[in-house]
């Protein structure tokens, strides 16, 4: 692989005005070459904004343009597997946005077909290169808490206005998104415990609609056990009349609790009292998982949120909301 890695972006909707696409431009070895949308005229006004070079309204000629080293696909979950088949068959390497995929059984898929390209396959499940977290991991890995016993993890928030707004209710339409909230938002907590204690080997869960505001499910609740031994409890409901957004990661000697959707300060609590850990998220907040995926196709380190790690995350989410069974 080159010096630089030169990146397509394949959907450069909203998520890639400030939280992804200027990383590609900023990372160390990167550059954004070209974009494609299938509104030509929004593709080209992407371009413009952001001073890229090119820009495509068909993904099949940004995969095959000869100066796009690797393709970031930022489109809705039903569109994943095939983007990615395509950039396996011709040998880009690729960054999916999460999740991964409408199901695990298409995670699989794709891992697979990207094995078999040897290609490789990187998922965007940024917060394991994000400071805030890469510094609660430091500090469990320190021992500041003692030894792991269980994690818990609790997301619920009132019904969003933009749940019936058409042009933003993709999220919640199980066709394009996989499922709701909880799909859209889960996979970040539980992928960052992956990252932590390693793979969840045992899960049981359960899913409903209470509130009866869309089709998917808007409470999910669960527990599950790591391969480590760790266990965990997860409880996450999106038609409440208040806001929770914590992990706690509870030890023999001290827990540690943060935020996983703003960047609230970390509580560590431990036997030499209470203290708060405030570290800003980064303007791209990207940037980071992007640097570590550059650095990886130049040979100088490895990312860990490839294919397999995104797969694992879908697996879980699919036995929480029952979609798996045993």
């Amino acid at each position: 692989m080159a010096n630089i890695i030169r990146w397509g972006i394949i959907g450069c909707g909203e998520v890639t005005e400030v939280k992804s696409g200027p990383g590609f431009q900023k990372a160390e070895g990167s550059q954004l070459v070209a974009v494609m949308r299938r509104n030509g005229e929004l593709a080209a006004d992407y371009a413009r904004r952001h001073g890229v070079a090119r820009w495509y309204d068909d993904a099949d000629a940004l995969i095959n343009d000869p100066d796009v080293d690797a393709v970031y696909i930022a489109t809705p979950p039903s569109t994943h597997k095939d983007y990615v088949l395509r950039c396996a068959a011709a040998g880009k390497p690729m960054l999916v946005e999460k999740p991964m995929a409408l199901s695990h059984a298409e995670s699989v898929d794709m891992v697979e077909a990207c094995s078999a390209a040897q290609v490789p396959l990187f998922v965007a499940y940024y917060r394991r290169a994000l400071p805030r977290f890469v510094k609660a991991k430091a500090l469990i890995a320190e021992g500041a808490i003692g030894q792991v016993r269980f994690a818990s993890v609790r997301l619920h928030r009132p019904p969003l206005a933009s749940d019936r707004d058409p042009k933003l209710a993709w999220r919640i339409d199980p066709a394009i998104s996989g499922g709701g909230h909880f799909f859209d938002m889960a996979g970040h907590q539980l992928d960052f415990l992956d990252d932590l204690f390693g793979p969840i080997s045992a899960v049981q869960g359960f899913a409903g609609n209470q509130a009866g505001l869309y089709k998917a499910e808007d409470i999910v609740s669960g527990s599950f056990r790591f391969a480590s031994g760790v266990q965990g409890v997860g409880q996450w409901c999106f038609s409440t009349g208040d806001s929770v957004d914590e992990i706690a990661i509870h030890g023999s000697e001290g827990i540690l609790r943060l935020s996983c959707f703003d960047d609230s300060a970390l509580r560590l609590e431990n036997a030499e009292g209470a203290r708060s850990i405030a570290i800003a998220n980064p303007p791209h907040v990207h940037q980071p998982l992007i640097q570590s995926i550059v650095d990886q196709l130049r040979g100088l380190s490895r990312c860990s949120s490839d294919g397999a790690s995104g797969a694992r995350t879908a697996w879980v989410m699919d036995k929480l909301t029952g979609r798996l069974s045993d």
